[in-house]
């Protein structure tokens, strides 16, 4: 987190529709800059790009794909560094695959199944500029309204939402239907994607029974996203069986696939702090704060980005000390943050929060619809080092935020870590080990660390319940990054 940027326009997932299946694939000039203008900001958003050999190999098999869809190097693949399972894709043929994606697919062929369908959302788009607008006005009320000041306009146009808009069913099944077809084309077993849209189905599965996913967590699974109607499975398995090929006739490249995943980091990424619950960690920073109930929290390199009910939306930052107290820091932040808006300062609180010399502005900002409540709440963390949230509210929908309501419990629970809760954030990693005559399920998962690891390593094995991994083949485990 090395600034406070947020992104300054709203993106758009692509959608399938009318015949652009008989059509030859393009991708037009204005989508390519759109998709090139969006592509580092989506990046500084979302985690960033997930720089590693698995980037690489995305990046190929993808090339493999597009190339079978008539795009051959019309695309960008890339592999963002977030845990969340999803996979997106942006005007422009911009297709991104979280690395928590990476990790629960089981095959090369797999993969590309995922990438294909993405691109099957990039072909099929029949209105791309309709959506755009249509996009534009769903994103909420703040997102240019705010004049005089284009950070807080930045902030208030954040595309959390960007991950919650849903294909519709038969957006779904065209770009099922143009997966599997770029699947087979590029030599592939087409069985595949049925395949990995039962590992997601198991993902989701594994999701709501053990609670995997933390309540946050602002960006959705795949499956909200791309939603697993009940009988995607078979369609997409019945495809390929009309395909008149056997299952396994074409390669999965498994083993491909399992030699590149080993060392991928999994779950949260230290650098950028941990997602507990409600609760965010940084271990390197040594501080914490939990989001009120009905909040979420989107991690990024650059800022943690919080959204609340009713779109509120705020940040969570840091600085170093300016010349003064906190109050110098409290200020110039928010100088940066009004700019040439007209507003005017509603109070100001000087304190101690957990032990931390702490000062709070509120603030009132005019925008066209109405005026803004702002709120900025300063941290002097010592050695030189200031955080800070921002927080505010959708103009005349908000009232100005109190130390008793949520925003107050959000400012209140800011604190430095403990040394043994920075001990216990330990990154992890996936390893695949080979699976011995003696080895089971059992053995095997005894090795997860993670709380939920018979579970976990059934899920991303793809192993049903009762079943055992096959000897001399190789399975992943999630372990302490620091165990090889």
């Amino acid at each position: 987190m090395r600034g406070l940027r947020a992104l300054a326009s709203a993106l758009l997932l692509a959608g399938c529709g009318g015949t652009a299946a008989e059509r030859p694939a393009q991708v037009s000039e204005e989508d390519r800059a759109f998709g090139a203008e969006q592509h580092p900001r989506l990046l500084a958003e979302f985690g960033g790009a997930y720089d590693a050999p698995q980037a690489r190999y995305v990046a190929a098999v993808g090339e493999r794909i597009a190339a079978a869809a008539g795009l051959s190097g019309e695309c960008v693949f890339t592999l963002v560094n977030s845990d969340v399972v999803n996979a997106f894709a942006v005007p422009g043929c911009y297709i991104y695959l979280t690395r928590g994606m990476f990790a629960i697919v089981g095959s090369e062929a797999e993969l590309a199944s995922v990438l294909g369908h993405e691109l099957g959302h990039i072909v099929g788009a029949h209105s791309q500029r309709q959506q755009r607008r249509s996009l534009f006005r769903r994103l909420g009320v703040i997102a240019m309204s705010l004049t005089g000041s284009e950070r807080l306009t930045r902030l208030a146009g954040q595309a959390a939402q960007y991950f919650t808009l849903r294909y519709s069913r038969d957006q779904e099944y065209k770009s099922d239907d143009l997966g599997l077809r770029y699947l087979r084309a590029a030599g592939y077993d087409p069985y595949a994607e049925g395949e990995m849209l039962a590992r997601l189905a198991a993902n989701e599965r594994f999701t709501a029974e053990t609670a995997g996913r933390d309540e946050a967590r602002s960006i959705p699974e795949w499956a909200r996203s791309h939603p697993l109607t009940g009988n995607r499975v078979e369609r997409a398995l019945e495809a390929a069986r009309a395909t008149g090929l056997a299952d396994d006739a074409l390669p999965e490249n498994e083993g491909a696939y399992l030699r590149e995943v080993d060392g991928l980091l999994y779950g949260d990424d230290p650098a950028q702090g941990f997602v507990l619950g409600r609760r965010f960690a940084h271990p390197v920073m040594g501080v914490t704060f939990e989001a009120p109930a009905g909040w979420t929290l989107t991690n990024s390199p650059r800022a943690v980005l919080l959204s609340g009910p009713g779109g509120a939306r705020g940040e969570f930052g840091g600085g170093p000390m300016p010349a003064g107290d906190i109050a110098a820091y409290a200020e110039g932040l928010a100088e940066a943050l009004v700019g040439q808006a007209a507003g005017d300062v509603a109070g100001v609180e000087r304190g101690l929060v957990n032990g931390l010399e702490s000062v709070v502005v509120r603030m009132r900002i005019q925008a066209e619809g109405g005026v803004v409540p702002l709120t900025v709440a300063a941290y002097d963390a010592g050695g030189g080092q200031a955080y800070h949230f921002v927080l505010l509210s959708p103009p005349g929908r908000g009232t100005m935020p109190t130390t008793s309501g949520a925003d107050g419990a959000l400012i209140g629970s800011f604190r430095p870590l403990t040394r043994e809760e920075a001990m216990r954030l330990r990154p992890r990693m996936v390893r695949t080990v080979p699976v011995g005559p003696g080895d089971g399920a059992a053995s095997l998962s005894a090795r997860m660390a993670d709380p939920n690891g018979r579970a976990l390593f059934a899920m991303l094995n793809g192993l049903k319940a009762g079943e055992r991994p096959r000897p001399g083949g190789r399975v992943k485990l999630v372990v302490d990054a620091a165990a090889r």
